[in-house]
């Protein structure tokens, strides 16, 4: 964040990637401590949705060329992130 070029789209774009990125945290751990299997699902679903979310603002982000791959290697991540929580919420049916 702190590379990404100065202009009002990145600092916008910014504020809303960070919400994202770390709401799948805070959501992991409330997963973890849920009461239920209901309560559970449905917070790693939400841990999911802010995964998509994080990729959506990842691929808005105007990069400077040095950070164009890091963006690529954190857009790959989130995919990641959102597959394993994708993978939680089939075998927890």
């Amino acid at each position: 964040m702190k590379n990404l070029p100065r202009n009002i789209s990145n600092a916008e774009i910014a504020n809303q990637l960070i919400r994202s990125a770390t709401s799948i945290g805070a959501n992991y751990i409330e997963a973890n401590e849920s009461l239920s299997k209901k309560d559970f699902l449905m917070r790693v679903k939400i841990c999911r949705k802010e995964a998509k979310e994080t990729i959506y603002w990842l691929k808005l982000v105007e990069p400077s060329k040095e950070e164009e791959h890091r963006g690529e290697w954190l857009i790959a991540e989130a995919t990641e992130l959102m597959k394993i929580f994708g993978s939680i919420v089939e075998k927890a049916k």
